[in-house]
């Protein structure tokens, strides 16, 4: 079993503080998707990965997931080297998708082929 962080348990600062997910994310519709992670941005204001998943008929998609910020990362105990460790493996991305339908998400699990696994929704968002 990998190493499993349930960062609710940290003082966080919501992003809504910041600005409200439910604004460009559905978050009555959230699913799973598997697949190469290909690019971790730690920038701000959000953290952004990339994943290259097959889609209906086998096509490989690009899909974009966002985050909180770096600082909150960090405030928790998580690197940018600790998800970057995972760019070129399988990874499972638990996320809530975009309003307009596009291959573009807010991130509220990701777990590594390792097992590790980083949940990022408080339970009053779940």
């Amino acid at each position: 079993y990998g190493d499993h962080r349930d960062l609710n348990s940290f003082p966080t600062r919501r992003s809504s503080d910041l600005h409200s997910p439910s604004a460009e994310f559905d978050m009555t519709k959230r699913f799973t998707l598997a697949g190469t992670l290909t690019k971790v941005d730690w920038i701000n204001p959000h953290i952004v990965v990339n994943i290259d998943a097959k889609g209906d008929g086998g096509k490989v998609e690009n899909w974009r997931f966002e985050s909180n910020p770096p600082s909150w990362f960090r405030r928790v105990g998580v690197s940018r080297a600790e998800i970057a460790r995972g760019v070129g493996q399988m990874v499972t991305v638990e996320a809530v998708r975009a309003k307009d339908g596009s291959l573009y998400g807010y991130m509220q699990k990701l777990t590594l082929a390792d097992g590790t696994s980083w949940e990022l929704v408080s339970g009053t968002e779940k």
